[in-house]
């Protein structure tokens, strides 16, 4: 390679990176992107105005009255660049739009009275955006298409082996969303991308070691962010939790024998128990005295994440959907199980809490997946 090549490589690197810290940090000015990069300001001026010219940051003026010797400009992200982003589940289809920075958009919430098959999710993420193109998303710059699967999603090819509650095998999603839309489109894990936003825009900001676990209507997924990088395992497949055996000191708590995590600490069996039908009704209902299977409930998901913090050592333990309701019935008691049930010196600095994005996390995720192709070659 000759060293034109690597000239060009070493400005597209960097030029991402300029963008990833716009990205995920906000509006940042040229003086803060050269403290965080390393590079001179000159530098930074130019990559900027390649940016600029791309359509992918525009600058303004900093604030008169806050002026300190001499204010650089501030670099913000180009409102008009957003990604689409989609997630399948067994009840209903949503479609969102999400700028950069983690912003939505637009969303569309579908419920649904079937499971829908792979080619109906294509045919609907194409209606609605068609429909958003004369819309909300009018002379926006769509970069692609992110899915967020409840299955297990092969990282070398985006295929989905197994997404078990959907009914999917071995299906290439991002090649259908691709002939139907005329997009670039990839699929991945919906936990996986949840705990990916979550740590990026979410309630694990600042944090490098996370443990991410999401309850929902397809079952207990999860992900894993270890010394600031996702992790995925050989095939892609890491942070599947709830198919995990569970954490009981009593066989009187179990229900299935033979039953994995998901199958003990189960969304259907909570609501059943408490009268619930979504989330939000779980939460009030868990307002009241605790019935059984809720404290049943808790107990093994304290043990269980007990277990996940030893192994791992993380700093923070994020909790989406309906485990978030779980522990928060009673956030101190839960916490201070979990970290008596810990190895002393790795539970005095572990963090616990609900995940911070609600119902947009796993669109913020999903959108990741476009986002981050972006990021790796911005002005391709």
């Amino acid at each position: 390679m000759g060293s034109g090549s690597n000239v060009e490589g070493v400005r597209r690197a960097n030029l991402g990176a300029i963008l990833r810290l716009v990205h995920h940090r906000g509006p940042l000015s040229r003086a803060a992107l050269t403290q965080e990069t390393g590079l001179n300001r000159s530098t930074i001026g130019g990559l900027v105005m390649r940016l600029a010219e791309h359509g992918l940051v525009s600058e303004q003026e900093p604030d008169p009255t806050r002026r300190v010797g001499r204010p650089s400009p501030t670099v913000v992200p180009a409102d008009g660049v957003v990604a689409v982003a989609v997630n399948p589940e067994v009840d209903a289809l949503e479609i969102g739009a999400v700028g950069f920075g983690g912003a939505v958009r637009a969303r569309v919430r579908q419920e649904t009275d079937h499971v829908l098959s792979p080619e109906e999710v294509a045919e609907r993420v194409a209606a609605v955006m068609a429909q958003w193109g004369s819309g909300p998303l009018r002379g926006a710059r769509i970069l692609g298409v992110g899915v967020a699967v409840p299955g297990l999603v092969r990282a070398a090819d985006g295929i989905v082996r197994n997404a078990p509650h959907l009914g999917w095998r071995d299906v290439d999603i991002a090649a259908l969303v691709t002939a139907a839309t005329g997009m670039r489109a990839a699929a991945g894990n919906d936990a996986s991308l949840g705990a990916i936003a979550e740590w990026l825009f979410g309630a694990a900001q600042n944090h490098d070691d996370v443990i991410y676990l999401n309850g929902g209507p397809s079952g207990i997924g999860g992900g894993v962010i270890l010394g600031g990088r996702s992790v995925s395992g050989t095939g892609g497949y890491a942070g599947e939790w709830g198919q995990n055996r569970p954490s009981l000191d009593d066989e009187a708590d179990r229900r299935v024998p033979g039953g994995v995590l998901e199958d003990e600490v189960n969304r259907r069996r909570l609501f059943d128990a408490l009268g619930a039908h979504d989330d939000a009704s779980l939460a009030a209902a868990l307002e009241r005295p605790e019935p059984g299977e809720a404290a049943r409930q808790r107990r093994i998901l304290a043990a269980t994440l007990a277990n996940a913090a030893n192994a791992l050592d993380p700093s923070a333990v994020v909790l989406g959907g309906f485990l978030a309701a779980l522990r928060g019935a009673d956030p101190v008691s839960f916490d201070d199980s979990v970290r008596a049930q810990m190895l002393a010196a790795p539970a005095e600095d572990l963090e616990i809490s609900a995940a911070a994005l609600g119902a947009d996390r796993l669109l913020i995720g999903a959108a990741e997946l476009v986002f981050e192709t972006l990021m790796a070659d911005p002005v391709a």
